[in-house]
């Protein structure tokens, strides 16, 4: 996800890798209207704190739904053509509880979705 927003053409990581279903289609499409309004993004985001929601390992494809906090303070937006940094909303969570549901699939442990959950951590 870092990697897809901060290329602007939308290509860069390989996110095949790691996402795939809603999680996948999601990223794409946000990014994508991301780079349409001209922006990318620089630095880093952390995850911390990830802890096991429920976990469902004995169906075929072995299920888990994490939580964990998602830390953006280092990831700068910033309009592509200038470089400049854009102006974001002064409300906008920068650490904040996400849940992610993953399955273990052939090439690893695959996001198969992933939500904000609106709360600060």
């Amino acid at each position: 996800m870092e990697k897809r927003y901060a290329d602007k053409t939308g290509k860069a990581g390989d996110l095949n890798k790691y996402a795939a279903a809603v999680a996948q289609i999601q990223v794409e499409k946000d990014a994508e209207d991301f780079h349409k309004r001209g922006l990318v993004t620089t630095g880093t985001i952390t995850v911390g704190n990830p802890t096991a929601v429920s976990a469902d390992i004995d169906r075929k494809v072995p299920k888990v739904v994490i939580s964990s906090c998602l830390d953006i303070t280092q990831w700068q937006t910033i309009h592509s053509d200038t470089g400049k940094q854009a102006t974001m909303p002064s409300n906008r969570l920068l650490r904040y509880v996400i849940k992610a549901t993953v399955e273990k699939w052939d090439k690893g442990w695959v996001v198969i979705q992933d939500k904000p959950q609106g709360k600060k951590c």
